[in-house]
């Protein structure tokens, strides 16, 4: 429960500090003092949406530290666990906000980001608002509240994450049998240049090796007759030869004197180059046995170049690049042709997650159908209490396509008189039955609701009289189970409480300023007087206020 609440440059509120208590709270005031203040600065530490305009005017910042007693509140106690910020039985939320609208969180005098302000809030405290009828009109919001009275959460959390397994499979299927089909032409296409290639079974080097061996025997001819020449001009002509004349060369050297330096190098060189004169002979004899003119060959090879070259330029390619290409396109092929045995594989795969969806979804599905007997129940009782004696409740569960959140769609629709069709509460005319259905559904789903504070913001309003009386009766019975703060103009309601906080307003020359106190005994008789009757407070109205109080 909400143990302290402290209220500083928050709006019109200077320092606020409040203790609360266990049981029933409420908070009265003249129109505009402020009441609501209590719940919007709740909100922020809550982790609700701030700006620059919830600071004070002329201050530079506001703060909000809210302290709560969680023993009773295991799930709050799991998630401070499991993140790491226990602090015994003890929660304290604080929330700083600046004039320039910068925020900072902190969760036991930890610095956290606001979505976990969020998280934990849930399990905190619940805010009724005065507008909450508006969300009635949303079926969504049906949902929820079902789903929270039957305490479905395990099973729907089951449900949505096998609709997401489901529906992920089933999407990647979708896609995967549309690209299939898309593909039928690219078999076709990849199928004729996968076998094109595969016949051409070209290797990495044979397109140099072609090509030399094309220029080889293209030019055999000329080949044999310059080699010819050339060895004639070494060694084997009939006229003088290089070799025969190194050789003179060699004898003259030999005549020369031998003990000078420059003469017995000149030797060694012209020795030397008669033996590399030999041995390039010998290399060119050799290159030449290996050259032909073998015209049928040449012929076999260009034709083997244009076919390479032909299917080279159809793919637009370096003909040596061929090769690289068909592995390309015989792994995409692969690829396709494998994309049946995995479309295969994943209708498996849907058909199960199907299944296993079913399965949560029909077991949510039952668990739903007897909530909603019991809420629909539940709340045609409590309208009959606040007034509405034929009015009938219903929780009308209709089947819809599978979803996140199983497979119905729920709705409250509501007769109001007998004999008459139970329709949307949208088409509800009259604004007091639809306060008067609003706080019905409120009252019995806070009921069910594991949050130890539940706050109340003018949930009665458009009520008087007798029936605002059975609300105050309702809210005082909540707060024997859970800690309840509410805001009410009501004189009915506010003396049911079991605590009451009055807020005023005063304002000096420069400033507003807001304050809350609590009050009792004859403070208490006089704000209920002031409630029932107005500003002016006569002796028979104290004694109705005093009355009220006893009751």
């Amino acid at each position: 429960m909400l143990t302290h609440l402290s209220i500083h440059n928050f709006a019109i509120v200077e320092r606020l500090e409040l203790e609360l208590e266990r049981g029933m709270t409420v908070v009265s005031g003249e129109t505009g003092a402020g009441k609501s203040i209590m719940i919007d600065a709740l909100q922020l530490a809550l982790g609700g949406r701030a700006d620059s305009g919830a600071v004070r005017s002329g201050t530079g910042k506001a703060e909000i530290i809210a302290n709560f007693d969680i023993s009773g509140l295991p799930r709050a106690q799991a998630w401070l666990d499991a993140q790491e910020l226990s602090l015994d039985a003890e929660c304290i939320l604080r929330r700083v906000i600046t004039k320039e609208g910068r925020s900072r969180t902190f969760i036991n005098g930890r610095n956290c980001p606001v979505s976990s302000l969020r998280e934990l809030g849930k399990f905190l405290v619940t805010i009724h608002g005065q507008h909450e009828h508006q969300s009635l009109m949303q079926k969504d919001h049906h949902r929820t509240l079902l789903d929270n009275f039957g305490t479905h959460h395990k099973l729907l959390a089951n449900t949505a994450n096998h609709y997401r397994t489901y529906h992920g499979l089933n999407k990647s299927l979708i896609a995967l049998t549309c690209q299939s089909a898309e593909q039928q032409a690219r078999v076709q296409l990849l199928s004729y240049q996968v076998e094109e290639l595969d016949l051409l079974n070209l290797f990495g080097e044979e397109v140099q090796s072609l090509e030399l061996e094309q220029h080889n025997l293209s030019q055999a001819s000329q080949i044999l007759t310059s080699g010819q020449q050339l060895l004639n001009i070494i060694d084997e002509g009939e006229e003088q030869q290089i070799v025969q004349l190194l050789t003179q060369c060699t004898m003259l050297q030999a005549q020369l004197p031998q003990q000078n330096n420059q003469v017995e190098q000149a030797g060694e060189l012209i020795n030397s180059a008669l033996i590399q004169l030999e041995e390039a002979c010998s290399e060119i004899r050799h290159y030449l046995n290996a050259v032909e003119i073998n015209p049928a060959r040449l012929n076999d090879v260009e034709d083997r170049l244009s076919t390479i070259f032909n299917l080279a330029r159809k793919h637009r390619v370096e003909p040596a690049e061929l090769p690289a290409l068909h592995g390309r396109l015989t792994a995409e092929l692969d690829a396709i042709n494998g994309s049946d045995e995995s479309i295969q594989n994943l209708e498996s795969d849907v058909a199960q997650a199907l299944q296993a969806y079913t399965t949560s979804a029909t077991k949510l599905s039952k668990h739903r159908i007897k909530s909603a007997a019991k809420l629909s129940k539940s709340i045609s009782a409590q309208l009959s209490v606040l007034g509405m004696p034929n009015a009938e409740f219903i929780v009308s569960l209709s089947e819809c396509n599978p979803s996140l959140y199983g497979c119905e769609e729920i709705e409250f629709i509501i007769s109001t008189n007998r004999g008459q069709e139970a329709q949307p509460l949208i088409k509800i005319a009259s604004g007091g039955e639809l306060s008067r259905i609003s706080l019905a559904i409120q009252v019995v789903t806070a009921q069910s609701n594991p949050t130890a504070t539940l706050m109340f913001d003018e949930v009665d309003v458009g009520i008087g009289g007798a029936i605002a009386e059975v609300v105050g009766k309702l809210l005082r019975q909540l707060g024997e189970q859970s800690q309840v703060l509410c805001i009410t103009h009501q004189p009915q309601v506010a003396s049911q409480g079991h605590q009451h906080l009055f807020v005023s307003k005063q304002a000096d020359k420069t400033h507003t300023h807001s304050k809350i106190l609590r009050i009792d005994a004859q403070d208490r008789v006089e704000e209920i007087a002031r409630m029932l009757g107005g500003v002016d407070m006569t002796e028979k109205t104290l004694d109705h206020a005093r009355e009220m109080l006893q009751r």
